[in-house]
């Protein structure tokens, strides 16, 4: 199964392809990497930049799945609004091609990763680097955190009871 992993962002979206064996759980990267957006553009044109790019990097892999991590609020609600606005765009993209959308809070992905729910950020790191056999740590920190999400999806959306409780959120009206 092929998954694409995504941490978004206005500035930084992290992206990253892999194959899953189904049987055995092999895991094999096939690309990764970060859709950037500099801050003096528009927001608009910003949004337009995100859209496109994640168009682009589906058509090209074309993923099964899209695993996506949720969105974790912090202080600063401004922020927070335009990285919503960024992250509705990506769902549209994945949506308008047809991929079945998963997704996962930090908490699930460092425990479905790490093991441990509340894991730093090297320690993730470290973790996509051992599963995945790369030679060093992906950069930036983003793209780490995208194949973190399609690693966690790999791991639990594969399972019987992911069938059961994990249903993609952009087909669940069509489930019965």
């Amino acid at each position: 199964m092929v998954i694409l992993g995504i941490d978004p962002g206005i500035a930084i979206v992290g992206w990253g392809v892999i194959n899953s064996e189904k049987f055995g759980g092999k895991l094999t990267v096939l690309d990764y990497g970060a859709v950037t957006t500099p801050a003096g553009m528009k927001t608009e044109d910003r949004l337009l930049s995100v859209h496109d790019e994640i168009s682009r990097i589906i058509k090209k892999y074309r993923p099964e799945a899209v695993a996506i991590e949720e969105l974790f609020f912090n202080t600063n609600q401004k922020t927070g609004i335009i990285v919503a606005e960024a992250r509705g765009c990506i769902l549209l993209a994945c949506r308008a091609n047809n991929i079945p959308i998963f997704e996962y809070t930090p908490l699930q992905i460092k425990q479905a990763v790490v093991g441990y729910g509340r894991a730093d950020k090297h320690q993730i790191q470290e973790m996509v680097t051992m599963f995945l056999g790369l030679k060093q740590v992906p950069k930036p920190d983003d793209t780490a955190d995208a194949l973190a999400a399609a690693i966690c999806h790999a791991h639990t959306g594969n399972s019987r009871l992911a069938e059961y409780f994990n249903k993609p959120t952009s087909m669940a009206g069509k489930i019965k």
